[in-house]
């Protein structure tokens, strides 16, 4: 039980400072803001509220009672609601993201990248092999409407958090030699990312199916490669 007790005033303490970095912002909006500034303290608030999601994590799957255990319940499909994994093409894997990318101009995000890790888990536990390449292209591919995004600058969007999660269990490093990366952005309604891993000497495969020179309707459904 002193286990127990520990681990929720750890939460309180997240949850608590995750409270005055909102306080800050509110703050902010009522005296006018700076956009440096703004920017800054968004990334903040937004470490706190990952880190209070993080601590939650693995505090269900250290104390959850009931038969199963957290992740086996039926009650709440978690792994559809945040997204999926998927193998489809030439053995392309392709996750999809049911969110954009954060903003991560001043620090990555420790979220998503334990998000991708998880649904790996998740993948591999429903008896799923994951692939692994010796060198590969990574290609995050966000679809929304042009409204819904302000990040429009592709080097302030939290890429890095991909490629860090997949590190040493998909690909060997995300060094230059070994990992391409591709940052693309198509115009939709829905507010979705579609994170695709292939080996590198099928890169103008993938291209070309996605161009449309394949007559593909649904890229990313995967029944062209069926």
């Amino acid at each position: 039980m002193n286990a127990m007790k520990d681990d929720m005033n750890r939460i309180q303490e997240l949850v608590v400072d995750a409270a005055r970095q909102a306080g800050i912002l509110s703050a902010l909006a009522d005296s006018g803001m700076d956009p440096e500034k703004l920017q800054r303290t968004l990334e903040q608030a937004s470490g706190q509220f990952e880190r209070s999601a993080l601590e939650m994590r693995k505090l269900c799957e250290r104390h959850s009672p009931g038969v199963g255990r957290y992740g086996n319940r039926p009650v709440l499909p978690r792994m559809e609601t945040v997204g999926f994994v998927e193998r489809f093409g030439y053995g392309w894997l392709h996750i999809q993201l049911n969110t954009l990318l954060p903003h991560c101009r001043y620090q990555t995000s420790d979220w998503l990248s334990d998000t991708i890790r998880r649904l790996l888990d998740e993948y591999e536990s429903g008896g799923s092999e994951l692939p692994f390449f010796k060198e590969a292209m990574l290609v995050i591919d966000e679809h929304c409407a042009v409204k819904g995004r302000h990040i429009f600058d592709q080097d302030n969007k939290g890429y890095k958090a991909v490629s860090n999660a997949i590190k040493g269990r998909l690909i060997p490093d995300d060094d230059q030699h070994t990992l391409a990366l591709a940052l693309l952005s198509t115009k939709s309604e829905l507010d979705v990312c579609h994170i695709t891993l292939l080996d590198m000497v099928d890169v103008a495969d993938f291209f070309a199916y996605r161009s449309g020179d394949y007559a593909v309707p649904d890229f990313y459904s995967g029944s062209w490669g069926l």
